[in-house]
Formats: structure tokens, sequence, C-alpha cells
């Protein structure tokens, strides 16, 4: 019952910064934990970052943990994913989602968005 549109992906070199947003339309966006997730040619789709539906707690894998940082501006119906320190292996589709519970497994997420793609140049 939401729908979600990512943007702010692009080609960037190794150790820049980027910054991912997710719009989102419909009248329930506060009530919704939000998550970001990537996938790769021939992988399965991996958890990246949480939100709960308040802001106050957020959830990052181990491997962007440090480095990417998960937002939301309920006001806006917008959820941010701030990424510094990039590397190449960093490139592939990121995906937002909503969900109940701010957790780990893509399962747990019912709407999604299209996806924007993420290129990291060495």
């Amino acid at each position: 019952q939401v729908q979600l549109v990512e943007s702010g992906g692009g080609l960037v070199q190794a150790g820049d910064s980027l910054r991912l947003s997710c719009a989102a339309s419909g009248r329930t966006f506060s009530n919704y934990a939000m998550g970001w997730f990537r996938q790769a040619p021939g992988k399965e789709r991996e958890f990246v970052a949480a939100i709960s539906w308040s802001g106050a707690g957020t959830y990052y894998a181990d491997s962007v943990k440090g480095r990417f940082t998960i937002s939301r501006d309920n006001a806006a119906n917008t959820v941010y994913l701030e990424m510094n320190s990039l590397t190449p292996a960093d490139s592939t589709v990121y995906y937002c989602a909503a969900g109940p519970r701010p957790v780990h497994s893509s399962f747990a997420y019912g709407s999604w968005g299209q996806g924007t793609q993420v290129t990291v140049s060495s």
C-alpha cells in the first residue's frame, strides 16, 4: 500500500560519497520501517541498512557499518542512504523497501522500489 521510487545513483570514483533517496507515495509512510538492499548480478539480494518507523533505531550490515548512514524524514515521505568511502565492491543496484520491522531479511518487507544503479570506478 506504499509506492517507492529510488533516486541519486550514478557514477563516482573510489573514496567518493553518494546520497540515495527513496520517495514514498501513499498515506501510511510513517507507519513503516524502511530498509535498503542491494543486488549484484547473479547474487542474492543483500541487506544494507534499516531504520525503525520513528527513526530512533538504525541497523547496518557489517560490510557498510561506519561508512553508510540511513535516515528518514517522515514529513517529506523520504528515506535516505548516505554512502561514504565508496569502493568498487559497492557497485550494484540499490533498492529501498518498506515493512513492519527493521530487520535484515528481505522477506519481511512487502513494498519495493524499482532500484537505482550505483557504479564506483577505481
